[in-house]
């Protein structure tokens, strides 16, 4: 009898068809459409980078425009910034849609092709300097270290490089990895309840926890000293911990915000270890602390509310209230390069004191600055399945409220770049959301449980997810596509993290190892 073969699998399935639906859509450019006029517009200025260029339709490509702009700004061939191009309809005089619309791959299938513009038009291109460098997609676990005798709760990188992370577990302690060597540097013991929080400082010198035994803990990430005495005064256990951001730090003074199920945010004196103010008034736990550039503190309660807080006077701002459930976590878009302060890419550390901190004033700038001001933007995710994207130096209303998910959810960051945002939930789904308007881009499907977290690469292109699946996924964000399945963790993964350099993923759970994984 003749061997049958057995059907094609759904996996088969589905790939053999969406190779078909690529090869249909191979998009041509007429030849015969002459040419059209582009202005191009820098987004956080406002200002045009030169006068508008004449460019032929069949090459008005991405990859053309980006070339023109590096030409036009005289940038070298070795130094080309790759740049994303927005079309604005506020900037057009008669607007047809009313949001912005990215251009994917050319004019044609994206302006002119639809009706939007004509050739007869000018068309003003808002431009983003995307990532100078590219973070390569972690695929293989380096190595999985065991230590903690409990699920691990929290981790978090060093700002100044991969070779340090430090984990939060169960079992009482903290710990730091040289993930060069994958081989455990120092124990951080002290706590007498779980470690729930951990934070290293943005001037890399200083680690942070907060436990379960209602204290804070300062440490030396050299030597794995504890810097003095417990810092004591919560009633309750930590939820959140927050450093000052470096540029508006007093010098030689940096100061610590806690956050506590007790109600309150305290913040701490860390040279002196006194409390030098206790921010009181929300009415539930407080689930997530942050500390803005501006000088203000933004905190997610379970009373519904997100309060924003002097910093300097330790006195209510506003509170914004638009969820109908406990708040449980909040973002601000300028996180990353708060946390790493004046650590960049290049490596390159500056000599003085006085370096250091303009250095970080100016990245922060940078950072923040839309449209020549200041703003930092932050969102909030609720067990009301919600998201909402908030902008309070403008207005104390939402911008967007974000809906799409089925389930509570669960963990909301901003990318590196503050363009993204991501949302982990626990109807088993990450979704992309465009950070300027809150429009939904992608569902990132895949994951078979609860996704308790997310965390973008540097430089902002793929998105690593921790899932109670046992699993991590790296996802594109340009395409919402999985780039790379992580299986190795024998049980739910709580904890993840992406090193502020690119070179690697901490991740940590249940099943008490640690893994780190690269390319």
């Amino acid at each position: 009898m003749a061997t049958v073969l057995p059907p094609p699998s759904k996996r088969l399935r589905t790939a053999n068809a969406e190779k078909a639906r690529e090869q249909q859509n191979i998009q041509t450019i007429p030849e015969d459409l002459g040419s059209i006029r582009v202005q191009f517009i820098d987004q956080s200025t406002g200002q045009s980078a030169a006068a508008p260029v004449s460019i032929p339709v069949a090459d008005a490509t991405v990859k053309n425009l980006e070339l023109l702009l590096n030409t036009l700004q005289n940038n070298d061939a070795l130094e080309r910034i790759p740049y994303r191009f927005t079309w604005r309809p506020e900037l057009s005089e008669k607007p047809t849609i009313d949001h912005p619309l990215d251009i994917s791959s050319d004019l044609y299938h994206s302006l002119l092709r639809p009706g939007l513009k004509t050739t007869e038009d000018t068309i003003s291109l808002q431009y983003t300097p995307q990532a100078v460098f590219r973070v390569r997609a972690v695929n293989r676990c380096s190595s999985s270290i065991p230590g903690h005798g409990e699920a691990i709760l929290a981790t978090q990188f060093s700002p100044a490089s991969s070779s340090r992370m430090v984990t939060g577990s169960g079992d009482s302690t903290a710990r730091i990895w040289d993930c060069d060597t994958g081989t455990p540097f120092q124990t951080l013991k002290g706590h007498t309840s779980w470690v729930l929080a951990v934070s290293w400082s943005p001037d890399d010198s200083t680690i942070a926890t907060g436990s379960m035994d209602n204290t804070v803990r300062l440490w030396d990430p050299q030597t794995g000293q504890s810097l003095g005495p417990p810092l004591k005064g919560h009633a309750k256990w930590i939820t959140s911990l927050a450093w000052e951001p470096y540029h508006i730090q007093a010098p030689g003074r940096p100061r610590l915000a806690s956050s506590s199920k007790d109600a309150t945010v305290r913040i701490w004196d860390v040279i002196s270890k006194r409390i030098e103010s206790v921010l009181s008034g929300h009415k539930g736990s407080v689930s997530c602390v942050r500390w803005g550039g501006t000088g203000n503190i933004y905190t997610a309660s379970h009373d519904k509310t997100v309060k924003i807080w002097s910093a300097s006077t330790a006195t209510l701002f506003h509170t914004l209230s638009a969820h109908a459930h406990w708040v449980n976590h909040l973002a601000l878009s300028t996180d990353f390069v708060l946390r790493t302060a004046y650590h960049d890419h290049t490596g390159s550390i500056p000599s003085t004191a006085e370096a250091k901190t303009q250095k970080a004033t100016l990245r922060f700038q940078k950072a923040a600055t839309t449209n020549n001001t200041i703003t930092e933007r932050l969102v909030t995710a609720s067990d009301d399945f919600t998201i909402y994207l908030w902008s309070p130096s403008e207005t104390l209303k939402p911008i967007a409220r974000l809906l799409g998910h089925q389930k509570q959810v669960n963990h909301v960051t901003f990318s590196p770049d503050g363009l993204y945002i991501a949302s982990a939930g626990f109807d088993n789904h990450v979704k992309l959301w465009d950070a300027r308007d809150g429009k939904f881009l992608f569902t990132m499907r895949g994951h078979v449980g609860p996704v308790y977290m997310a965390c973008f690469s540097p430089d902002s292109r793929m998105v690593v997810s921790a899932s109670k699946d046992t699993t991590l996924k790296v996802w594109d964000v340009r395409t919402g596509k999985l780039r790379e399945d992580l299986p190795g963790h024998r049980d739910e993964v709580y904890a993840v993290d992406w090193s502020a350099d690119g070179g690697m993923v901490g991740s940590g759970g249940k099943d008490k190892a640690v893994r780190v994984w690269r390319h």
